[in-house]
């Protein structure tokens, strides 16, 4: 890109409304090029969107058309993690014309002081995609508690030894890509399970991923949606390890 390229990080919420002011102001706060943030709320009953609105009101106001700092969409028909990305995603490139496309957890466990690290990786090592990871060495995750960080270790070594170790964090969720990535490539799956699937799937179409570590902190406020139980993260676990499995398939199929 001979210019700036312009940047679109996407927010999928739902109950954040402690945690949506700080998120956006930061990111905007640390942003190195053309930026917005585009919400993607499902129809959260505790008025995160109403938090959104009122942050977009005073933000856009001196913006020209179509170039909006904050931008809301609220869901009433459909809701679920992935869906809310990949609807963040097309709404960026299609309506806003997004050059590189962000998202991350909305809690404040993924600093948004990093995000710029994960575009400029993009344009200073000529990559599709970057990751923030937290099992590279300057990245940690001391959100979670020996039982989650024990089984998402084990969820991404598993990853690593069927996928390859290019990347060492496929559950991250702290990503960067450029437009031309996701124009080819659309998200699938429930919940965390997307995030192995689009790794997985990218490296075997032959784009550039690169890890950039990140410290994974404690959420802000409100109520994790990642597990609230051991039963939990092992119906969860099922499905990301059929992810992994369906891609090592998929590489390993007959042409």
């Amino acid at each position: 890109m001979s210019q700036s390229p312009f940047v679109c990080t996407v927010l999928p919420t739902y109950n954040e409304r402690d945690n949506i002011g700080p998120l956006i102001t930061g990111i905007l706060a640390h942003a190195q090029t053309p930026h917005m943030v585009l919400v993607v709320d499902d129809n959260s009953p505790d008025g995160t969107a109403q938090i959104v609105e009122g942050i977009a009101a005073q933000a856009n106001q001196s913006d020209a058309p179509g170039r909006a700092k904050v931008a809301l969409i609220c869901r009433t028909g459909e809701k679920g993690l992935t869906s809310a990305i990949q609807r963040g995603i097309d709404e960026a490139l299609d309506t806003y014309g997004a050059d590189i496309v962000t998202w991350m957890d909305c809690d404040l466990s993924m600093p948004p002081a990093d995000v710029p690290r994960l575009v400029a990786a993009l344009l200073e090592q000529d990559a599709d995609l970057s990751i923030g990871s937290r099992w590279i060495p300057g990245g940690a995750d001391v959100a979670h508690g020996l039982m989650a960080r024990t089984l998402s270790w084990a969820i991404n070594r598993f990853a690593m030894l069927c996928l390859g170790s290019h990347v060492h964090d496929y559950t991250s969720g702290f990503i960067a890509g450029r437009a031309a990535l996701f124009r080819q490539i659309r998200l699938r799956g429930d919940y965390g399970e997307y995030c192995i699937d689009l790794l997985g799937r990218a490296h075997q179409a032959g784009f550039r991923l690169v890890e950039l570590p990140y410290v994974c902190a404690p959420r802000n406020a409100g109520v994790s949606k990642t597990g609230a139980n051991l039963w939990d993260y092992l119906v969860k676990g099922r499905k990301y390890v059929a992810a992994v499995w369906r891609l090592r398939r998929r590489a390993n199929a007959p042409t």
